[in-house]
This record gives structure tokens, C-alpha cells and sequence, in this order.
């Protein structure tokens, strides 16, 4: 039986099976986490690049993968950074990559990484340590209007204005620098109601602006498939409907075959095609596993496959 304390990685026999990596080449894991995907894949003989931008990520990958030698190089790294390291390394293709976009459990269960909405920690919420917003900085300095976008775009949350106009009103006289006091703000205004806790989604709004995650994504996209071989694969595991959009509407605009733009006089022959979808229609948990791992009930798999 695996030892998930790391993070359970989800959809594991799906990935192995749509990404259908060869044995001898080599398979960028941009997001490895508790290494959960890179040692499944390892087992189909496939060598493995592993990224991660969360220094601890790659301290608990490096225990977990010591046993396979050279067949695994770590880099601590965001992916949208990934050519940088294989340019370092002198890989010019690559025979396929996996993204997991989840947050992982040790993530979450760490106070002191300020992504806890149960135990209190700092407002901190980087993924890499290196890097300088936090959330605490984005609570006490941005605007109304700045706070009120996020709140709504990144965390689809409907009381997005009023929790902005709250923080706006309580940082006057008692800035903000721990979660809890950000957790009690926001139950003033959202109240408890159902399973769900009530900053959820501004949590994940504010997360996702600190490590700016939409931005990465459309960028890590562009670099880890421009590297990949004909016939190799990139499989997506997006956990928020923005993540999917982006992931679903780039693998659509480099496949079709046609398109029709307004200033031409008629359709064209697609200029940036070169993926073909794999999974036309997301591949998501069975019941078993969702039951297993609560945390996999949004998950959703997209993959493509670079074509000539």
C-alpha cells in the first residue's frame, strides 16, 4: 500500500494510460509534489525531469524517488520556467508532461505556509518561498475595487464586494497578518451555512493571485508543448473551472483544423495547429476514488498529443 502523508495523487492510472510515455524517454512531471504520478510513470520505463516551486515539494520528492537513480532529475522551479532548465540541461524535446494543479495536502495542513483556513499561520500563501507577494500584502494594500475583482473573477465568490469592503474598513486600525483574524472577517460577512467553510473560495482567490496560477498555466502551456516530440502527450489536472477554461480553450485553438477570423475574407487553414485532443470530454474520479479522496471530487483530465 503507497504511503500518501505527501498528497494522494489523483486520477494516477489515467495519467499513466493517456500519456502513454515510452520507455527510455523522458517525461517532465512540472508539478511533482509528493511524487505520486512521477513514480507511476517511472514504472513504464519512462525517465522523468521533476519541477516543483515548493522548495518542500522537492525535499519530500528527492526521499521518495532515491531509489531510481539517475532515471529522475529534480529542479526546483516553476513551470512556466520549464525551458530554462532543459535548455540548462540540453533537452530539446521532451516525451511528454504532466501538470497536477492541485494544492497538496502537506500544503494545506502546514500553518506555517498560511494556506489554512483551519489553523492559524501567517498570511503567507507562496508556494515559492522566493518570491515576494504574499497574501498579506495583497489583504492590507489593495485597493477596494482591486480586492472586489479578485474576490469575484479568481474565487467566484458572490459576497466578493462585501468581504472587500469589510478588509478595506478593519485594516485602518488593525492590519491584517494571520489567517484566522482574515477567517473570522470573512464569516462576518458569509455566515456558515452547509459543509463548506465559508472562506473557502476567498482563500483560493488570494492564493491563486499571490502565485499568480492562471498566468503560470497559460505560459507553462506554451513551453512544455512546444517541447514535446510528435506523437508525445501533455495531460492537465485542473481542480478550478478557470484552470479548465484556459486548459480546454488552448488545446481547442491549437488543434482545429480551420479558422475564421474577422478581418479574413474566409476561413484558413489553422496556422497554430499542433495538438490533436485526446479527451474531448474531461476524464473525472470514479465514485470509488472520490470516496477514497474527498479532495479529487473536481478534479478534471485533459489531454492532447503533438502532432507534425
Amino acid at each position: 500500500m503507497e504511503d500518501f502523508t505527501y498528497h494522494r495523487p489523483v486520477l494516477v492510472d489515467e495519467v499513466v494510460e493517456l500519456l502513454a510515455p515510452r520507455p527510455g524517454s523522458l517525461v517532465v512531471d512540472a508539478t511533482v509534489g509528493g511524487a505520486g504520478h512521477t513514480k507511476a510513470i517511472l514504472t513504464t520505463g519512462a525517465d522523468i525531469l521533476a519541477l516543483d516551486q515548493d522548495p518542500d515539494a522537492i525535499k519530500q520528492a528527492s526521499q521518495e524517488l532515491a531509489g531510481f537513480g539517475g532515471r529522475v532529475t529534480l529542479r526546483q522551479t516553476n513551470f512556466r520556467d520549464a525551458d530554462k532548465i532543459l535548455d540548462e540541461l540540453q533537452i530539446a524535446k521532451i516525451g511528454g508532461a504532466i501538470l497536477d494543479l492541485g494544492v497538496s495536502s502537506r500544503q494545506l495542513e502546514n500553518a506555517g505556509r498560511g494556506f489554512s483556513m483551519m489553523r492559524n499561520g501567517p498570511l503567507d500563501m507562496r508556494m515559492d518561498p522566493r518570491s515576494q507577494l504574499t497574501a498579506a500584502e495583497i489583504v492590507n494594500h489593495y485597493s477596494d475595487e482591486d480586492l472586489t475583482r479578485l474576490f469575484r473573477d479568481l474565487g467566484e465568490e458572490p459576497a466578493g464586494r462585501r468581504i472587500a469592503n469589510l478588509i478595506v474598513k478593519m485594516r485602518k486600525t488593525d492590519p491584517f497578518r494571520e489567517t484566522v483574524q482574515l477567517v473570522k472577517a470573512i464569516e462576518k460577512v458569509v455566515g456558515r451555512h452547509g459543509r463548506r467553510h465559508p472562506a473557502t473560495q476567498a482563500f483560493q482567490a488570494l492564493r491563486m493571485e499571490v502565485n499568480d496560477e492562471l498566468g503560470a498555466l497559460e505560459q507553462g502551456l506554451k513551453v512544455l508543448t512546444a517541447r514535446l516530440e510528435n506523437g508525445a502527450r501533455i495531460a492537465v489536472i485542473t481542480f478550478h473551472s478557470l484552470e479548465d477554461r484556459i486548459v480546454k480553450n488552448f488545446f481547442r485553438d491549437h488543434s482545429r483544423e480551420w479558422v475564421d477570423r474577422p478581418e479574413w475574407p474566409a476561413a484558413q487553414r489553422n496556422p497554430e495547429r499542433y495538438l490533436k485532443v485526446i479527451t474531448p470530454k474531461p476524464i473525472e474520479p470514479g465514485e470509488s476514488e472520490r470516496r477514497l479522496n474527498p479532495r479529487a471530487r473536481s478534479a478534471k483530465l485533459r489531454v492532447a498529443e503533438k502532432i507534425a
